[in-house]
């Protein structure tokens, strides 16, 4: 598919940095008008305590308020297995519609069976207000935007254009970080590097803003590179590196990886939007499935 790119737009981008999951979320503003776009916002969770707190979303919500704009999408970059979404307590204070990819679905009857959830949970999507598809267009603003489906890590994963800049969710780390993996239920390393190759084809001088940071070699924290820099410095896919090889790789290197210590909280609230789940008397309520995942 060929996406119609506009380099002349520049959305002003705000990163604000999650420490506990090295998550970063974006307030995306439109430079023609006061609208705006949230990516992969954050809802605290500990999970000793049991207790749900929206300290970096108020920060959010804090931002857009001081600066007079107009939240008009929350968007979900993927089903996120590290961080638990904050998108119903935005869309509950600023307004927006939720959106995410088509292939939530996915995503949903398969965890939908993990978790025993039963008839009673939709695997339909019907939970977010959009579904996005490969190359999608919708608008913020006056600013165009659309999704590139990317699957791999996740079968639900998009990466965001907005003007110049490109919101790659876990498709890409910066250029020392190099790729997430791709051993979650449904994902798939070759599908993973035929993602990244549908991004790299994206034009050099497009910013790229990236989900997470890890600072890797002690460096500080960073979110932003180029699609040049990825396609020439990327340490899992630059230069040139095929196929088999970052399958290879890949494959070896996330079989020595633990699973996220929220894994569970978190992909039972993000397939369905960031909604908590509650049992019989209305009591939120989370599932521990053994020996599943």
């Amino acid at each position: 598919m060929s996406y119609q790119v506009d380099l002349k737009t520049k959305p002003i981008v705000t990163g604000f940095f999650d420490d506990d999951s090295s998550t970063i979320s974006y307030v995306v503003q439109d430079p023609a008008s006061n609208a705006c776009a949230v990516i992969d916002s954050v809802m605290e969770f500990d999970q000793a305590a049991g207790r749900l707190t929206f300290n970096g979303a108020n920060k959010i919500i804090s931002f857009i308020g001081d600066n007079s704009l107009d939240l008009q999408w929350i968007i979900e970059t993927h089903v996120h297995a590290d961080h638990l979404s904050a998108a119903p307590y935005l869309q509950q204070k600023l307004g927006g519609k939720i959106g995410i990819g088509e292939h939530i679905t996915t995503v949903q009857d398969t965890f939908g069976k993990i978790f025993n959830e039963g008839t009673e949970f939709e695997r339909d999507g019907s939970q977010f207000d959009a579904l996005f598809t490969d190359g999608d267009t919708y608008q913020i603003g006056e600013m165009n935007c659309f999704a590139i489906h990317t699957p791999g890590h996740t079968p639900a994963c998009m990466v965001h254009v907005m003007g110049d800049a490109a919101f790659a969710g876990d498709t890409l780390f910066m250029p020392d970080g190099g790729s997430a993996r791709a051993d979650f239920p449904g994902g798939d390393a070759g599908e993973l590097y035929d993602s990244i190759q549908k991004v790299l084809s994206l034009p050099d001088e497009m910013r790229l803003f990236i989900c997470h940071d890890y600072g890797p070699g002690g460096r500080d924290v960073a979110w932003e590179t180029t699609i040049g820099e990825e396609r020439s410095k990327n340490i899992h896919v630059g230069a040139g590196q095929t196929r088999e090889e970052f399958i290879k790789f890949r494959e070896e290197r996330d079989a020595q990886l633990a699973m996220p210590k929220l894994i569970i909280p978190s992909l039972q609230v993000n397939m369905r939007a960031g909604d908590v789940p509650t049992d019989d008397d209305g009591n939120m309520m989370l599932k521990v499935p053994v020996n599943k995942l």
